[in-house]
């Protein structure tokens, strides 16, 4: 890209030096010009978007194209946004505010920045693992027949801080990434050797380079910038060389700290010979000695763009990028630079380099000699390209419920049984849906779906046990036409997994549904990658089965308590917990509708905002066997059940006692109620479909009604204030007892919540339930208490 007046490389360094300026000002302007009204920290990481300045800018103004996708490392928030508004994708106005409400946010989000990010960062760790499974979707897409195999392959580019590394996510993810033939993915190392409280311990790159290549990735070092390659071509540079190989990561740092003087007093002592190493020396100024010994590969231009542009192959690659923490700041190697901030004599101090005048902080090219050249330089950028990077593709029509009878079932079987129906529609729906799970996909039902839909691989692969005549349940066929995706039995890489696949839509053009199954328990082992998919605004079916007590023989470890507090507190995610196969049928019909909606809301459904912009969905599933309930599903009860709640048994006037359960304890309220009722009590049964639901349609009309909207009104309202005042009611759950008792609040009823407290054990389902005391008995004990009052 030939630019009159400014060379590529010159305009590069040019920008990487705007870039830390904006940056380092934004922290600065933040946390000690803007009024802190509230006295709390602001914070800002100044030193960590330093050390990543040069690889940021040489990537966005050198390298990247606009299929390409980037996880910015999280501290380094400071200098995207600054790339970001040099670009014009970001107004002035959002980095005055960076921190504050309305402005830049701390880490780079998708749903909460206006500027362009690919991949919401934060919790560390997990913006590097999703690039990898986001470039494994990319395969999945290109492998089918649609229009998204006729755009150009992106990369999947992750910028990392050494300190990442001790996540272990990252390594399941390694080892998921090497299953599944990986491309097209590049993971950048900020190798500054400090974490956010030290300094790394030494010989820390010979464990990440031997862990890559183990996996079968590429290993790229950029340890020394052009500057230091060439002192090393010079007389004596060969002992100036070994120097720096040999120097220990703290000294190194706490030289860079100190400065020129300190660099030439220490190398004067310990490789100066008053020959060709002095000589080599005193030919460079203090400041040209502490130039050079800054230069390391990550902070040099030239070697990064020689060595991205090299690495052109579609081989998962990993730079090693030798940086400084805080390089080209005052605060650059010490060791407590990660929360620390410049002062005002050190801001002044790198104002006075960048030679920024008084009330020109924010201007885009201020300190710059070729201001002209490199606005047309940046305007000649191809990742700076006018149309949005965000894809779009259309809803694809959901095909109704799909009814699999009455007979006696578990919801579990009735969530495989569905699927299938659904395979056999070979509908455009059908062909959307992928499927995924962390080795429990037989246990979890998905048997039937694969049977018929095959395992996804980009390259034919027999079934072995097929092909030698061996009798198997499973025939599955490794195929690129497959719809489900094998993995490991690692939770966090399965809601990576999903979170990825509920982008494509706007990372790669194609709508998939992606249904994720595993063990309920276990939810709580990826929580964080599932929130971080949820904060992604990705859209998946998660289906957790089995839940609670009721498998009773697995004990404790297996056996789940506050997954529905997990569905109802989870932001961007819709729980349900349904007690039988026709509700299952209806939520899965509406779940597939909820999951691609965008802003046009079905009206009959529109409670409340969430419904107009959908999410994700979770359905907690259990395998205990319930006789079903004979009736015909009508418009009214359809919609009751996605609102949360609908009277199995509608009270009268002189009811006396509610019994409200939700999932498989729909068995224990029916037997209490008939039980109950036998004593000429009046009982209601009010089976809950949706707490999450129930409770966020009820938050949402209390606060219609703090800002003034009398009408305002919920489901559960209208339900509840069908019974009289004087009506007890009692909530049984297989989990926690809080997920249901808030009810007793809406209306300000006496309520007894039954639930499970405390970890399970091995038994037999009527065992457990006795000993937790959500059984009939005990639901039947606390009507006869409450009613005595």
């Amino acid at each position: 890209m030939a630019i009159e007046g400014i060379g590529r490389i010159e305009a590069i360094e040019a920008l990487t030096r705007k870039s830390l300026w904006l940056a380092s000002w934004m922290v600065h302007h933040a946390n000690h010009i803007r009024p802190n009204i509230d006295g709390v920290k602001v914070g800002g990481h100044q030193a960590s978007s330093a050390s990543m300045a040069a690889m940021l800018s040489t990537l966005y103004f050198g390298v990247l194209k606009p299929e390409d996708r980037v996880a910015v490392k999280p501290h380094a928030a400071p200098v995207f946004h600054a790339i970001q508004y040099l670009m014009g994708r970001q107004i002035r106005e959002k980095l005055i505010d960076f921190r504050a409400f309305g402005g830049a946010q701390s880490y780079p989000s998708r749903t909460k920045d206006t500027d362009d990010v690919d991949f919401s960062t934060g919790s560390v760790g997990l913006g590097v693992a999703f690039s990898a499974f986001a470039s494994l979707v990319q395969d999945y897409v290109r492998a089918k027949d649609w229009a998204g195999k006729e755009r150009p392959e992106g990369r999947m580019i992750a910028l990392a801080g050494d300190a990442e590394l001790d996540e272990g996510n990252i390594y399941e993810c390694l080892l998921e990434g090497w299953k599944h033939g990986l491309r097209n993915c590049w993971w950048i190392i900020d190798y500054n050797r400090q974490s956010l409280d030290g300094v790394v311990r030494e010989g820390l790159y010979d464990r990440i380079e031997a862990v890559f290549k183990a996996f079968g990735w590429k290993v790229v070092t950029l340890k020394y910038g052009a500057l230091q390659r060439a002192a090393f071509a010079e007389a004596g540079g060969e002992h100036l060389k070994a120097w720096i190989d040999a120097c220990p990561n703290a000294l190194y740092s706490a030289l860079m700290f100190r400065g020129g003087a300190a660099w030439r007093e220490r190398l004067s002592d310990e490789i100066g010979d008053q020959g060709a190493v002095s000589a080599l020396l005193a030919r460079r100024s203090d400041d040209e000695l502490a130039a050079l010994m800054a230069n390391l590969g990550g902070h040099c231009v030239e070697s990064l763009l020689d060595q991205f542009e090299a690495a052109g192959n579609d081989e998962p690659t990993v730079f090693i990028a030798y940086t400084v923490k805080g390089w080209g700041t005052p605060l650059a190697g010490h060791k407590d630079n990660h929360a620390g901030q410049m002062t005002g004599a050190q801001i002044e101090q790198l104002r006075s380099a960048h030679r920024i005048r008084e009330g020109h902080e924010w201007d885009r090219f201020e300190g710059q000699d070729k201001p002209d050249a490199l606005a047309a330089f940046l305007a000649a950028v191809p990742f700076n390209t006018a149309q949005s990077r965000r894809l779009t593709s259309p809803a694809v029509p959901t095909i109704g419920p799909q009814f699999i009878g009455t007979g006696p079932t578990s919801t579990q079987a009735a969530f495989g049984r569905i699927l299938d129906a659904i395979a056999k529609t070979d509908s455009e729906m059908a062909r959307r849906i992928v499927t995924t799970s962390p080795d429990v996909t037989v246990s979890t039902n998905l048997g039937a779906w694969v049977n018929r839909r095959n395992l996804f691989a980009s390259q034919e692969m027999a079934d072995l046990f097929q092909k030698e005549a061996i009798p198997s349940t499973q025939k599955w066929r490794f195929t690129p036409e497959g719809q489900h995706l094998e993995l490991g039995i690692a939770e966090m890489n399965l809601f990576l997994m999903l979170g990825a696949a509920g982008l494509s839509h706007s990372l790669f053009g194609e709508r998939l549904l992606p249904i994720g199954t595993l063990y309920d328990p276990f939810i709580s082992r990826g929580l964080d990658a599932l929130n971080y998919a949820c904060y992604q605004d990705a859209r998946f079916l998660l289906v957790a089965t089995p839940s609670g007590v009721s498998l009773a023989g697995e004990g404790g470890a297996h056996q789940s308590i506050a997954s529905p507090l997990i569905g109802m507190s989870q932001d961007g995610l819709a729980s349900f917990e349904p007690a039988f196969a026709d509700e299952l049928s209806v939520i899965i019909d509406w779940a597939f509708d909820y999951m691609q909606r965008s802003g046009d809301a079905r009206p009959d459904l529109a409670d409340w905002p969430r419904d107009v912009t959908g999410g994700s969905v979770y359905l907690r599933l259990s395998t205990r066997m319930l006789e079903q309930v004979p009736r015909e599903m009508d418009e009214t009860l359809s919609a009751d059940i996605i609102r949360g709640a609908y009277w199995l048994n509608p009270p009268t006037p002189q009811c006396e006692v509610v019994i409200a359960y939700q999932g498989v304890l729909a068995s224990e309220a029916i037997a209490a109620a008939a039980r109950i009722g036998g004593d000429r009590r009046n009982v209601a049964v009010l089976a809950v479909t949706s707490a999450d639901r129930l409770n966020a349609g009820w938050q949402a009309a209390q606060r219609g009604r703090l800002h003034g909207d009398r009408t305002a009104g919920s489901h559960v309202e209208n339900l509840l204030s069908q019974i009289p005042h004087s009506a007890s009611i009692i909530t049984a759950i297989d989990a926690h007892p809080a997920t249901l008792g808030w009810l007793g609040s809406v209306q300000g009823h006496r309520t007894v919540a039954l639930g499970v407290e405390h970890f399970g054990q091995t038994g037999t389902v009527r065992d457990l339930y006795s000993h937790f005391g959500i059984d009939a008995e005990t639901i039947v004990a606390a009507a006869g208490h409450l009613m005595a009052r």
